[in-house]
């Protein structure tokens, strides 16, 4: 659009450009704020239709955190102490088997999770390590 054609060339001297008194639609008064100012009550309607999401917590996925863990070098503890070669360690409470000690004995231990050092360690001692219970079922 050339410029003789736009509309503030009519506007120019006339101190306001047709926006009544001075200082009308100047600054962020003229807007309701700036940015996001005023979201929860004059602007809500735009909240409601473009942001629905903008109030309210964010909702990250939680990440899983081992809680209760035991190492090989206990195992020959813990076998003592219940007096089975089976060692079914979801049911005592812990969650991941890790790989610091020696074991002496073969165990067939039943955890959720473990390191590839502890299956290492107790498939030397002559044991094995599986994840479910079933799979010592299935096998016996």
């Amino acid at each position: 659009m050339p410029t003789r054609f736009r509309k503030v060339r009519k506007k120019r001297g006339s101190r306001t450009h047709g926006w009544g008194q001075v200082g009308q639609h100047r600054k962020s008064g003229s807007r309701g704020g700036r940015g996001k100012a005023g979201m929860a009550k004059h602007k809500w309607t735009y909240t409601i239709k473009y942001e629905p999401d903008h109030f309210g917590k964010d909702k990250l996925p939680k990440k899983s955190f081992i809680k209760k863990w035991v190492n090989v070098g206990q195992l020959d503890s813990i076998a003592e102490r219940l007096g089975k070669e089976v060692l079914d360690l979801n049911s005592l409470g812990y969650e991941k088997l890790l790989g610091a000690g020696e074991v002496k004995k073969p165990y067939t231990v039943i955890v959720r999770s473990f390191t590839e050092l502890a299956k290492k360690k107790v498939e030397d001692a002559g044991g094995r390590v599986v994840s479910e219970a079933w799979e010592v079922s299935e096998t016996s």
